[in-house]
């Protein structure tokens, strides 16, 4: 590969990384299967500790699925603000929005992480940072599959509410014991062009320790 060709290829990834948005609304219809398996295939190929690849990823497609997820979620998370003594119609609203959400997608993609694989220490500092090590690895596969979906012309986005209601989520789904429920993928035909966000200065997120520092 020549420098131009490595230069066009980097100027194509970062472009690409820029360009994604957050797309909550979609085309009704189902996914083209093979398009479904390269998403999956990228998130597959993200780095991860030790190269153990704790991701495991729960592929729901079937409207009955996604109403029996969204419901037992939107039912923990009414109880929950309930609790906490927010308003009821207020809560109500949230519930509709959420399950709104995941029943319109066409792919939704329950993004999990095991430690199966993972290393075991028998102290609670190292095994905690394992954990961890297992946690970031299955973000990044989660980006993987954002990215990818967004490349392939989908829309995506994220929803973290799983780590709220992990026990919900396992029940509802029927998932194996070791798998731990991080985050929601959903992504579709997209039926908007999304918002651009935001983002802080890079002065503000980026610093370098001065040497007299270190």
């Amino acid at each position: 590969m020549t420098r131009s060709e490595v230069d066009l290829a980097a100027a194509v990834g970062l472009d690409l990384i820029a360009s994604r948005r957050s797309i909550r609304r979609y085309v009704a219809g189902e996914l083209d299967p093979r398009i479904v398996e390269q998403v999956l295939c990228a998130g597959a190929w993200a780095p991860s500790a030790h190269n153990r690849q704790p991701w495991r990823f729960v592929v729901i497609e079937k409207m009955a699925c996604k109403q029996r997820l969204a419901r037992a979620m939107g039912e923990r998370l009414r109880a929950d603000r309930l609790t906490d003594g927010d308003d009821p119609v207020t809560v109500a609203r949230d519930v509709d929005r959420s399950f709104a959400r995941i029943t319109s997608a066409p792919l939704v993609i329950l993004v999990c992480l095991s430690m199966e694989d993972m290393d075991r220490y028998p102290d609670t500092r190292r095994q905690q940072a394992e954990h961890m090590m297992a946690i970031q690895s299955t973000a990044m596969a989660m980006q993987n599959l954002l990215l990818a979906g967004h490349a392939l012309g989908l829309g995506t986005s994220i929803m973290c509410a799983p780590l709220f209601c992990a026990s919900t989520v396992t029940a509802a789904l029927a998932l194996p014991q070791d798998w731990e429920p991080q985050g929601l993928v959903i992504m579709g035909l997209p039926a908007d062009r999304g918002k651009a966000p935001v983002r802080r200065p890079m002065v503000e997120v980026v610093w370098r320790p001065s040497h007299a520092s270190v």
